[in-house]
């Protein structure tokens, strides 16, 4: 007989093995993966194997090849992207579900942490409490769980069923160009299509425009539309603008339209005093979503989508002819006498995954380790960093702010009468930041202008990266200018 040959009882051994190479990973001062990349390639690209080497080797390669060359986003001076690295408590609880209960299924506490941390992030982001989560793979599919739930509810009222017939009607989503591209993402692959969004008019902030969205919405009472849903941004991923959810909402009520509110990123803003006033109307919602790996620190892959209207949600979802071997073997659960007499709470027909993992507990564990007063300290400190980068940038002879900041992102770029063009000035500024690889933001287009763009975000992201990030700016940015002036001295003579 064959005996297995995949390790499955040493995990303590082996993690000892592996946190050697992640702690080392996480003192940050490994160069680039890119310095190395022929080499580790070199290593790595190898023919699919007939024999093993065995766990331990494989751990000894992924130390010696594959950890040190990982993700820069990690780096607490990455300010690029709105994901970060996890904290520790973030990837302790991944693995303790991955290990515990591979399934978001069954009479277990995992599953129970499911329920009870949704019910934890409506109290804290001060959401209606009859409000039904559910918790997916990011903000992608959160967007598209709630579009397909404001479908259904458009849809229902006309006496039709898109989730069985499809969309048999011209349909109408109203957002704006600052809006997650997910939004029209989500109406492609409900159906609507792309062309079904909207683009309502911004003011000088990349805020939708309330005056705007009445306007469109009396032109098209006129046509044959569905108008299925109106979205907001509780913090675009742009700029961080916030449109104004109040207004927003009481016009969704006045005409009768659902109220999507896509709080991926921003909607942990809430929890700061100085903009809490911004979220006035998220009440007002249909459905909104929130990253839990984004502001809260947990690993990416974990997204969650809040609504009124759970049956709506179910209707469009619900799982409809469930497989044989899962269907009989569950029982009502006041009389189960085994954990897999249940699937739990039926989350499998709220969104469009079966198989999904435990991302409660992960989120449980988050918030029970530092709490809701440690969760408001760090967006607290992060959006005051954004605010002293602005101040900074207004006071800097050789700085310019784009926009003011509302939460932790800030656009500004660097100037110099010397320069003849400031947008490849920029670039060029950005492209060495990038090189250098200590302090890493992302870059956008605020109207004309090409900008340097950092979201600070990351638990390890502290107060002095964000003045370091603005003394290298300046730094690269008075190197280049020189260089410039030097080389055209040069040619002159």
């Amino acid at each position: 007989m064959f005996k297995e040959r995949a390790e499955c009882d040493k995990l303590s051994t082996l993690l000892t093995q592996l946190n050697e190479h992640l702690d080392a990973f996480q003192q940050f001062d490994h160069p680039d993966a890119v310095v190395d990349a022929e080499l580790w390639r070199l290593a790595l690209d190898k023919p699919v194997p007939e024999k093993g080497i065995g766990a331990e080797n494989v751990i000894a390669e992924m130390g010696e090849h594959v950890i040190p060359n990982g993700s820069q986003i990690a780096k607490p001076g990455c300010t690029s992207y709105i994901t970060t690295a996890a904290t520790d408590m973030g990837s302790i609880a991944t693995l303790a579900g991955i290990v515990a209960s591979p399934q978001r299924i069954g009479l277990t506490a995992f599953n129970y942490l499911e329920d009870l941390a949704l019910q934890w992030l409506v109290e804290m982001f001060g959401l209606p409490s009859n409000m039904q989560g559910v918790f997916s793979s990011g903000g992608s599919t959160a967007n598209l769980i709630g579009l397909g739930a404001a479908r259904q509810s458009a849809f229902a009222r006309l006496g039709m069923n898109p989730a069985d017939d499809g969309v048999q009607r011209v349909c109408k989503i109203y957002a704006t160009d600052q809006s997650h591209f997910t939004i029209h993402r989500s109406a492609a692959v409900l159906g609507m299509g792309r062309n079904s969004v909207v683009h309502i008019p911004v003011d000088s902030q990349l805020r939708l425009c309330p005056n705007a969205l009445r306007e469109q919405l009396k032109k098209d009472k006129a046509i044959d539309a569905v108008p299925v849903a109106i979205v907001a941004s509780a913090g675009s991923t742009n700029t961080g603008a916030m449109d104004s959810l109040q207004a927003i909402g009481e016009i969704a009520r006045e005409y009768d339209i659902w109220f999507h509110i896509d709080g991926a990123y921003g909607l942990p803003g809430t929890l700061d005093p100085q903009v809490h006033h911004l979220y006035k109307g998220v009440e007002l919602a249909d459905s909104i979503t929130v990253d839990a790996h984004k502001w809260l620190g947990a690993p990416v892959g974990i997204g969650v989508t809040f609504v009124k209207d759970v049956v709506a949600l179910q209707e469009s979802f619900n799982q409809g002819n469930v497989a044989d071997y899962i269907r009989t073997t569950i029982v009502d659960s006041e009389h189960a006498d085994n954990s897999m007499d249940s699937l739990g709470i039926p989350y499998h027909d709220m969104g469009v995954e079966l198989s999904a993992p435990t991302r409660g507990t992960i989120v449980w564990a988050l918030i029970r380790e530092i709490g809701v007063e440690g969760m408001r300290a760090r967006i607290c400190r992060h959006n005051e960093m954004a605010r002293r980068v602005a101040e900074q940038a207004k006071q800097h002879k050789n700085l310019e702010l784009a926009l003011e900041p509302t939460l932790s992102i800030c656009c500004f770029r660097y100037i110099n009468e010397s320069a003849i063009d400031l947008n490849g000035l920029n670039k060029k500024i950005h492209r060495q930041l990038m090189k250098n690889g200590t302090n890493i933001p992302s870059t956008t287009m605020v109207g004309d202008k090409f900008v340097i763009r950092p979201c600070f975000l990351g638990a390890r992201t502290d107060w002095h990266h964000a003045d370091d990030l603005v003394k290298e700016v300046i730094e690269i940015g008075d190197a280049i200018i020189k260089n410039e002036i030097n080389t055209r001295d040069n040619k002159e003579n």
